[in-house]
């Protein structure tokens, strides 16, 4: 069973998503404040729907901790801020999704039935994650030096754009979950110049080509992710 961590001070909104989210068969607690979402052992949460606004702080705050701190549980945003500028802050933070309030149970289901589903096809990391000593990231065969922006494969030099460079950078943060197509355009290109999703696959067939065809893998409704074996 999957265990939810809502995070709302509204009772009457809590109440509801609570008692939607047991009737969806979730395990599902409930903080109604920063201070008491920061007492919970959240090792065993495996997503949480966290509201921007609390009466002690400031949801963006709880989740730029818990980036911070390495903790990288799937969260979903809800705020009834709609600017556009809120949700990129939001997603730069490290926010998985995003809700405006009002919305209806059964798209907040949809999403976080998504961001489960993501988790799942990032599973058994078996400890691949990328080692990060003094600026360089590494991961196998692969390098990446973020202060010269250099990257080693197998100990060769590959040369690459900027935006091929944030991509796999990018991947490489995150060894063992699949990013959808949207998440990476956020995350690398931004909403300033915000391409279609083709510019993703596009991006996806250059790195194959520099390194190693079977590098990337195509997640099947979701997006990309690293392939196992280049995380040994």
């Amino acid at each position: 069973m999957d265990k939810l961590l809502l995070v709302e001070d509204d009772v009457s909104l809590g109440k509801g998503i609570m008692d939607f989210l047991k009737m969806e068969g979730f395990d599902a607690i409930w903080a109604q404040t920063l201070e008491n979402a920061r007492k919970i052992d959240l090792k065993d949460v495996d997503l949480i729907i966290q509201d921007w606004m609390l009466p002690d702080g400031q949801g963006i705050d709880f989740l730029k901790e818990l980036r911070s701190n390495g903790n990288t549980t799937p969260m979903i945003i809800l705020t009834a801020k709609t600017d556009l500028i809120d949700k990129v802050v939001g997603l730069e933070s490290g926010a998985n999704d995003y809700m405006t309030k009002p919305f209806e149970t059964r798209e907040l289901l949809a999403r976080i039935r998504v961001q489960l589903r993501i988790g799942e096809q990032g599973g058994n990391n078996n400890g691949n994650n990328a080692v990060d000593t003094k600026g360089i990231l590494t991961l196998g065969k692969l390098k990446i030096d973020n202060d010269t922006r250099e990257v080693t494969w197998d100990g060769g030099l590959v040369e690459l754009t900027k935006m091929e460079f944030d991509f796999l950078k990018l991947l490489v943060e995150n060894p063992n979950r699949a990013l959808s197509r949207d998440e990476i355009l956020n995350k690398v290109w931004g909403y300033e110049c915000y391409p279609s999703t083709r510019t993703v696959d596009t991006h996806v067939l250059q790195l194959r080509q520099k390194f190693n065809e079977n590098l990337i893998e195509t997640v099947r409704g979701i997006g990309y992710k690293l392939r196992p074996q280049h995380a040994q």
